[in-house]
C-alpha cells in the first residue's frame, strides 16, 4: 500500500489549490525482482521468473538510462481514459488496449539499498520526478531491462512541491481539533515562488476588497503575485500587467482580510 505525503487544504486554504506547485514528486519505493505483476505491483496477480538474482553493475548501469526524459506507457490498471472509459475499467474486464507512450522527467535516481535472499531481491530506490511519472511502471521497466522481471512491492511519497514528509502529521494525530489547528501551515506556505507586494493604499484597498482591477506607480514582470496588507495578511493572489510606468493589478483569489 502506497503512504507518505497528502497535502491537505482546509478553509480559505482551497482557494489556493489552483496555485500549489506539484509538479516535482519524491517517492521511496521497494522494487522487487523476480516476478512480474499484472498491475505492476505487489497487489497484482504475481508469475514469477525464477530470475531474481540482480548484477549490481547492470543495475547501476540502467539506473542511469531511466534518469533524465524517459518514456512510459501507462499501466493498464490505471485511471487513464480510453474511449470515455478508465482503463482500470477495461482491465477488469479482461481487455487490453494500446496505450500511447508518454515523457516524464526523472530528476534523479537513486539505490538506496539492495537485500537479497534465496527468494528474491529487493531494491530500495529513491526517486525525484515529474508530475505523471508511474513509479511501479519504472519498476517494472527496470525489470525488463534486468531480465528478472520486477514489481513494486511498496511505496512512499515523500515530497510533493512544497511539502515534506517531515513537516507531514499522521491523520490519527489530527482527530483532536486543538492538536489539528496547531499542526495547520500558514496560508502562504506553498506560495514562496510567487513575488509578493504590500498594499497599504486607502483607494488601492477599497478596490481590491472588491475584486477590481487597480493601478501601482510600479513596474512589476507580468504574471501571478501574492498581495499582502501592510500587517502582513496574505489578502490575495493577482495578475501584474505592467503598462508603460505603471502596473494594473488584476485579483484573482481573494481571501478574507481585514480592510
Amino acid at each position: 500500500m502506497a503512504t507518505g505525503v497528502l497535502p491537505v487544504a482546509v478553509g480559505q486554504a482551497t482557494r489556493i489549490i489552483p496555485y500549489l506547485d506539484d509538479s516535482i514528486k519524491e517517492y521511496v519505493a521497494t522494487m522487487t525482482t523476480g516476478a512480474e505483476s499484472d498491475t505492476q505491483d505487489a497487489w497484482g496477480q504475481l508469475v514469477f521468473t525464477g530470475k531474481q538474482r540482480v548484477d549490481i553493475n547492470q543495475l547501476q548501469d540502467i539506473v542511469k538510462e531511466f534518469t533524465g526524459t524517459i518514456r512510459q506507457t501507462p499501466p493498464m490498471y490505471s485511471a487513464v481514459h480510453h474511449e470515455g472509459k478508465r482503463l482500470y475499467e477495461l482491465a477488469r474486464q479482461g481487455i487490453t488496449v494500446e496505450r500511447s507512450e508518454r515523457e516524464v522527467e526523472i530528476h534523479d535516481l537513486k539505490i538506496l539499498e539492495i537485500i537479497s535472499t534465496e527468494y528474491d531481491c529487493r531494491i530500495h530506490l529513491q526517486v525525484t520526478c515529474s508530475k505523471g511519472t508511474y513509479i511501479r511502471t519504472l519498476c517494472h521497466d527496470i525489470g525488463q531491462k534486468l531480465g528478472t522481471g520486477a514489481y513494486m512491492s511498496a511505496l512512499e511519497r515523500i515530497r510533493v512541491g512544497d511539502f515534506n514528509l517531515r513537516d507531514s502529521s499522521k491523520i490519527d494525530e489530527l482527530e483532536d481539533q486543538v492538536t489539528l489547528i496547531d499542526k495547520l501551515l500558514p496560508l502562504d506556505y506553498p506560495l514562496t515562488a510567487l513575488p509578493s507586494i504590500v498594499i497599504d493604499s486607502p483607494e488601492s484597498l477599497r478596490y481590491l476588497s472588491h475584486g477590481n482591477p487597480f493601478t501601482i506607480e510600479q513596474n512589476l514582470l507580468p504574471g501571478k503575485i501574492k498581495l499582502y496588507s501592510s500587517s502582513g495578511q496574505l489578502m490575495a493572489i493577482a495578475r501584474a500587467e505592467p503598462q508603460a510606468n505603471i502596473t494594473v493589478i488584476q485579483p484573482e483569489r481573494m481571501f478574507i482580510f481585514d480592510n
